[in-house]
């Protein structure tokens, strides 16, 4: 990873630990939240972090825990991802300022719905969003999308439930519509919600794909193809 060749080899020693304690944590993860999903953040963070100012050490650290404990399996407890990372972190004798900057990107990188906005911006935060964002467009997008879908037990389409842009954050967390309003409700929304030209550009290759996924879908459905 050439973002990280500048970083002394305690910080990457750092870094090769938190992926064996992310590893290890997400082993029996769903599928789309697992820790090749994060693997796949890291990396994309990293490439988009070739491109822009910034701490690559916040930028490795944050991809790599961001989804330590997503608050959709813990009952929606938004507490539990920053609390493990934190006690790892000081266990390990991360730098205080390191560890407040990690934090912050587990605690605001969500998509959250219900056109919630938050409070708190970085650099470092908006790469790694970027990253995990990218992650949830194109055939990747579709197949973590449709795989918690039956996690959940949702059905794939309900012509009589339409989708909602209209949810609060509440809402959004509680919704058990079927999985193709996902595409509408965040999906198809993340493409201008980007904040770095790399993402941006390979982003939308992907949401192209899920555009065309979709009409495809439509026309088997109402048998036409």
């Amino acid at each position: 990873m050439n973002a990280l060749i500048h970083l002394h080899k305690s910080d990457l020693d750092l870094i090769e630990k938190t992926s064996v304690f992310v590893k290890q944590t997400l082993a029996d993860s769903e599928g789309g939240h697992d820790w090749f999903h994060t693997l796949r953040v890291y990396k994309n963070a990293l490439h988009i972090a070739q491109g822009e100012k910034s701490n690559v050490m916040v930028v490795a650290l944050g991809a790599l825990l961001h989804d330590i404990a997503d608050s959709k399996f813990h009952d929606g407890d938004e507490s539990v991802g920053p609390t493990l990372a934190r006690e790892f972190l000081e266990r390990e004798g991360a730098e205080k300022e390191l560890i407040e900057a990690v934090i912050l990107i587990i605690g605001n990188i969500s998509f959250k719905g219900g056109n919630k906005i938050s409070q708190y911006t970085s650099p470092e935060l908006q790469i790694v969003q970027d990253a995990d964002r990218l992650d949830a467009l194109g055939a990747i997008g579709i197949a973590r999308t449709f795989n918690y879908g039956g996690f959940k037990n949702r059905k794939l389409y309900d012509p009589a439930v339409p989708p909602r842009l209209d949810m609060t954050p509440e809402e959004y967390k509680k919704s058990e519509a079927p999985t193709i309003n996902h595409f509408y409700e965040k999906l198809l929304l993340l493409k201008d919600r980007l904040h770095t030209q790399t993402a941006k550009d390979i982003a939308a290759k992907r949401h192209a794909f899920m555009e065309d996924f979709l009409i495809q879908f439509y026309a088997e459905w109402e048998g036409s193809l």
